[in-house]
This record gives C-alpha cells, sequence and structure tokens, in this order.
C-alpha cells in the first residue's frame, strides 16, 4: 500500500495531499500520515476527488464526531438530506437560494466561534466553481500570535472576546436572531483571545469574526481599538494564503489556528461547495513556561 505524499504549499501555510481516494476508507496509517501533515501545515489540499455526501462525511467524521450544520440566513431552501452537510452557494432555484454566502466577499472568521465548543475543523469540497474570484483564503494564527510585539503578546494573554452570533461572514443575519448594532448587547460567547491547541500545545491568536466583537472588562472604545489593531496584525499577507478553487477539490482546515475568508466572485459564474464541520472542544489558554524558570506543582 503507497502512503500518501505531502508536498507543502507556501513555507508558513498549506500543504497538497497526493495519491490518496477520499471516497475509499482510509487505512490506520493513511489516516494517521494526514492527521500528522494537518498538524504541521494547519491546511491540506486534496485535488481529484469524486465525493457523495455520505462520503464526504465518512472522511470528516475520522477526525471526530460532525457537527449539525449551522442555521442557513432566513430565504435558504435546504437541497440536501444531511444533517451534517451544510451547502455553501450563490445558486438560485425557483428564486430561491440553495446555499449559503451568495457570491459576495466573506470577510476573516473562524467558523461558529459565537458556540460554547466552535468546531476543531471544516472540510469544503468544490462541486461547481467560478472561472475567476471566489478563493478561499487562510490566515495561520500560530504565527500572527507569535509576531506580535510582547507587550501586546503579554497582554492579550489575559482577555476574553466576546464571538457574537448575529450575523454569519458574509453579513447576513442568521435566522431567529435579534440585529443589534451595539456590540455589547449582541449574543455570543466568551472564549480567550489567545487558545493553546489541545494537540500541538503551541499558543494561537483566537479572533473570531470582527463584527459585534468585543473584550470583556474594557470600555467599548477601547476594545473597539485594540480589536482593530490585533485584526489589522492577523490579516497580514505574510500569514496567509490564497487558494483557487478547481472543480472536485477538497480543503480541509484546522478552526483552532487559522482564520479563512472568501474573495467575491462573478454573480452569474456559478459556485456550488459542500462543507462538514469537525466538533471542538471548549477553548482555553494555558500559559508555556519561560526557558528555565520554575515550574511549581
Amino acid at each position: 500500500m503507497s502512503m500518501p505524499t505531502i508536498s507543502p504549499i507556501t513555507p508558513h501555510l498549506g500543504a497538497e495531499v497526493d495519491g490518496i481516494d477520499l471516497s475509499q476508507p482510509l487505512s490506520g496509517d493513511e489516516f494517521a500520515a494526514i492527521h500528522v501533515a494537518w498538524m504541521q501545515h494547519q491546511v491540506l489540499l486534496f485535488r481529484h476527488q469524486t465525493l457523495t455526501d455520505p462520503q464526504l462525511e465518512a472522511f470528516s467524521v475520522r477526525f471526530g464526531a460532525l457537527d449539525r450544520k449551522p442555521a442557513y440566513s432566513a430565504d435558504v431552501v435546504d437541497t440536501t438530506t444531511s444533517d451534517f452537510v451544510c451547502v455553501i452557494s450563490n445558486v438560485r432555484i425557483d428564486n430561491k437560494p440553495i446555499g449559503d454566502l451568495g457570491d459576495g466577499e466573506a470577510v476573516w472568521h473562524t467558523d461558529m466561534s459565537y458556540n460554547p465548543l466552535p468546531p476543531l475543523g471544516a472540510a469544503l469540497y468544490a462541486l461547481e466553481v467560478p472561472a475567476s474570484g471566489g478563493e478561499t483564503g487562510f490566515s495561520n494564527m500560530y504565527l500572527a500570535y507569535d509576531t506580535l510585539p510582547p507587550p501586546l503578546k503579554a497582554r492579550v494573554q489575559t482577555l476574553q472576546c466576546k464571538h457574537d452570533a448575529t450575523r454569519n461572514s458574509a453579513g447576513l443575519l442568521r435566522r431567529g436572531m435579534p440585529d443589534v448594532t451595539d456590540p455589547t448587547h449582541s449574543p455570543g460567547t466568551l472564549h480567550p483571545m489567545v487558545r493553546t491547541h489541545p494537540v500541538t500545545g503551541k499558543p494561537c491568536l483566537y479572533l473570531g469574526r470582527r463584527r459585534h466583537a468585543c473584550i470583556a472588562g474594557l470600555p467599548l472604545a477601547e476594545s473597539e481599538a485594540l480589536l482593530d489593531t490585533l485584526w489589522a496584525h492577523a490579516e497580514r499577507p505574510e500569514f496567509t494564503w490564497h487558494h483557487h478553487w478547481r472543480k472536485h477539490e477538497l480543503l480541509l482546515w484546522d478552526n483552532r489556528c487559522v482564520m479563512h475568508r472568501r474573495n467575491p466572485f462573478d454573480p452569474a459564474a456559478r459556485r456550488v461547495m459542500h462543507r462538514t464541520q469537525i466538533i471542538g472542544d471548549k477553548p482555553y489558554f494555558k500559559p508555556v513556561a519561560a526557558p528555565g524558570a520554575a515550574i511549581h506543582a
């Protein structure tokens, strides 16, 4: 049995996995090699895959139990029979959208961080893609944290941020959510601004989504200014990689240590993607002892 080949895409983020057919069950050794590569590169690309929804679920569930798909925005008609596969699309049938997020820009975000247990990862599979536009960008939050100025790094270790639940990454109001304007009054969940990855043990910046976010315990103006600084830093090009999609490709990303976004594309072009998400655990931060420092029980 041949093992998958792992080829880094950039020095700081992403790798292509070749020699694997995700429509077939993975052996223990194949899965182990993929998981090691995922922890090392944060985002994995699998080309030339042909997957049904059950096969997409079967691959995804190897990494953990699957989240039920999130609530669509108000007008979406669900065209799947799966409780776990979410459709991301601009296509309409009888003038009703079959998926969320349309054809506009989806801002930098971390999936479903407004939940107490955000997904640990997601798999996104391309069924139809436009000839141009619609790229998915990723930003390495390990690097974003590591490169903060030391005083700012020390400060954010002590802070928590509320992650807003009202709107999705395209700015659309989620079904059943209030339309609030004051970040201090929006529904959501508090998470540490720096989280420790439960597998790698490394710290990373954990921001979620900018709109209606606020930092607990700070006056709103101070919270807004600090969040603006952190977001400007996290979006720096040297932390990022943008993938131009081809049909039948799958991306697997680690939702704990990367943010992602989507570029806009021609509304007349069709884009149909199916996504699964893997249940995660509660974000936490465990300080790392400085070299040579005494560790007390």
